[in-house]
């Protein structure tokens, strides 16, 4: 992306507001997280979880998290497994290789979406699942547009949540990032921007070896003409103040029939509890599952 060294880069820790109306405190229950089962991606353990709704409707939708986050940072304690449950939905969610609780690598050939992307094509081969709705936020948007391009007939409509026309452009800056993961203690970072980071994998008691490799590893470009190739339903939904992501409405032009939601009065770490955007989500969910009957 194009913004050097941001600290709010990709996701932190999603931020509930007692006094906030758009966020439903009850979504925030540490209590009830799921329990993660494992299984081998070309050799790599990935850590996920499979929730079944009390009336299922058959349709699974697949979570795919951001940077140094893990499913029940970025998916389970915003609401957003509840609120799928709820609306009848199969929830499958994973930690991406190198964070949660999934394996730790150190390599940089271990890491890139388009190879992140495969971990997610695994995993739905694991489950048996021949397609699913996908939803990625921030760096797990980037990894499900890799999904949909190599896999397209895996994927049955894709939610790109906290990345937008951003999504096109370049990264740059990560080196300051990886040093700040390397270093011997927070207190000897000095960037503001990079110390952020390593504040957020700390408090997600992050392998902080592993997320520098991850950040270090070549980050494989998606052009526009790229994306314009992406045959999914697709819904970009982004923070009205989200600098990191990126308009929605621009990079939905460059998709054919895709549709943006702005979230009202967001920035990058807010918006992915907000209940508008789930909301959003539900609606676009329900209107592609009606076109496909």
């Amino acid at each position: 992306m194009a913004i050097c060294c941001h600290p709010r880069l990709f996701p932190g820790p999603p931020v509930q507001a007692d006094d906030d109306p758009e966020i439903d405190q009850r979504d925030s229950d540490v209590t009830s997280r799921p329990a993660m089962t494992t299984f081998r991606s070309d050799g790599v353990e990935i850590a996920y979880i499979d929730e079944r709704p009390a009336t299922p409707n058959d349709v699974p939708v697949l979570l795919i998290h951001g940077f140094a986050s893990n499913v029940p940072t970025n998916w389970v304690d915003p609401g957003w497994v509840r609120t799928l449950l709820g609306a009848g939905y199969r929830v499958v969610a994973f930690d991406n290789r190198g964070h949660g609780a999934s394996e730790k690598l150190y390599a940089l050939e271990d890491y890139g979406a388009p190879l992140m992307a495969e971990d997610a094509r695994r995993l739905l081969d694991h489950l048996a699942i021949p397609c699913a709705h996908v939803i990625g936020y921030s760096m797990g948007a980037r990894i499900a547009a890799f999904l949909a391009l190599a896999h397209p007939e895996r994927v049955r409509s894709l939610v790109f949540g906290g990345l937008g026309i951003n999504m096109v452009r370049g990264m740059a800056g990560t080196g300051p990032i990886a040093h700040a993961l390397e270093a011997r203690h927070v207190d000897d970072v000095k960037s503001q921007a990079a110390r952020t980071f390593r504040v957020f994998a700390e408090q997600t008691k992050s392998d902080l070896k592993a997320l520098a490799a991850c950040i270090r590893s070549a980050r494989a470009p998606i052009t526009a003409d790229a994306v314009g190739q992406i045959s999914a339903p697709v819904l970009v939904a982004v923070g009205e103040n989200d600098v990191v992501g990126g308009s929605a409405p621009d990079l939905a032009k460059l998709i054919p029939g895709a549709e943006a939601f702005v979230i009202a009065g967001r920035e990058h770490m807010k918006a992915v509890g907000d209940r508008t955007f789930k909301e959003a989500a539900l609606a676009f969910l329900a209107r592609v599952d009606g076109e496909a009957l």
